[in-house]
């Protein structure tokens, strides 16, 4: 039962940081190493890359009286879709031809009071993300398959 999800998922997004507290830039492909992302700040490690489901970002902009988030205000790598990445959770997940393991779930950054204003700290909380270590780098392309593995 904890192995099967309804349907496999997908890569909506990517989105890359130079420096620490940088813009994010969008992007449609993105190598993949032990590292994280290349031409993101990410640490190689845990929190090589980091992930958010895109079914939160609606919630999110509800809770701060928006009509929507856009992925790179989360400041996060990863937009998935179609797969809860929750019940992935200490376990590989297959995106295209790389495999990351998720290890934990991403809290928000104080950047969030910066973007949303007074409150967005916490409308992010329980919703900003998972961040995961490489298993097996390659090439990540908007719309890849998302899936156990």
């Amino acid at each position: 039962m904890m192995s099967r999800h309804a349907q496999a998922g997908h890569l909506d997004w990517i989105g890359l940081r130079a420096v620490r507290r940088g813009d994010v830039e969008s992007t449609l492909r993105a190598a993949v190493t032990e590292a994280g992302l290349d031409g993101d700040h990410g640490r190689p490690g845990k929190r090589a890359v980091t992930l958010i489901q895109a079914e939160h970002l609606p919630v999110i902009a509800a809770l701060i009286g928006r009509d929507d988030v856009a992925a790179a205000d989360l400041r996060r790598n990863l937009v998935i879709s179609g797969i809860n990445l929750a019940a992935l959770r200490k376990g590989a997940v297959r995106i295209g031809e790389v495999t990351l393991l998720i290890e934990g779930p991403c809290p928000p950054c104080s950047r969030m009071e910066e973007t949303f204003g007074s409150g967005g700290y916490n409308a992010v909380r329980g919703h900003g993300g998972w961040y995961a270590s490489v298993v097996q780098g390659g090439i990540l392309r908007v719309g890849d398959t998302v899936a156990a593995g």
